[in-house]
């Protein structure tokens, strides 16, 4: 399913088999998450919102609504250029499906429309930087078990705050193509709650 879709509250009360207006309300008390339209008033709810609403209730989260298997899709958050294509190149090479993000807000996005099953993330961008990146990220259920390689020059220290931010792997900068590439193929294959810890 697309994540960036939204749902109304008559499609959210069917997936809880409440009425809608069971619905409206948990929206009103704050405990559902929505936005209303301009001029209508009428609620939309994101799938990833909704998602995390299930689980913090311990509702079953549809078919539909799960995130995909994991899959050859690779989004590279790097805002320097010729590094992030020399990675997409590597990769791609190497059989993946590889988008570029070139800072941690455009990195948003392309989580939703590109769903990676690895995220290989810089941790000095402009803006919103790598630990808030991966913050965001391990904070939104449909993303939590997103595997997270952080290619980064930062420090060990910096390195060893990814891995406490939700970061599956570290590799640091530079480094030997052959290294991303086996790095990136362990997290594809690894079960999604290998560092369920970390997170």
């Amino acid at each position: 399913m697309d994540k960036t879709r939204v749902l109304t509250t008559g499609e959210a009360a069917k997936y809880c088999g409440v009425n809608f207006r069971t619905v409206i309300r948990w929206i009103e008390r704050g405990r559902l998450k929505a936005y209303k339209l301009p001029g209508r008033g009428d609620h939309r709810i994101q799938v990833d919102d909704f998602v995390d609403f299930l689980q913090s209730n311990d509702m079953p989260v549809p078919e539909e609504l799960r995130p995909l298997p994991a899959s050859n899709k690779v989004l590279v958050v790097e805002d320097q250029l010729e590094m992030a294509s020399a990675m997409r190149r590597v990769l791609r090479r190497a059989g993946y499906d590889v988008e570029v993000a070139a800072d941690g807000f455009a990195a948003g996005l392309m989580l939703a429309q590109h769903q990676p099953s690895v995220v290989t993330l810089d941790i000095k961008m402009p803006g919103m930087d790598g630990y808030e990146v991966l913050k965001t990220m391990r904070e939104q259920a449909v993303y939590k078990e997103t595997k997270v390689l952080v290619v980064s020059a930062e420090t060990a220290a910096g390195m060893q705050k990814a891995l406490e931010f939700g970061a599956n792997d570290i590799l640091s900068k530079p480094f030997d193509n052959n290294e991303l590439l086996d790095k990136v193929a362990a997290l594809i294959s690894a079960p999604t709650t290998a560092n369920a810890a970390m997170v």
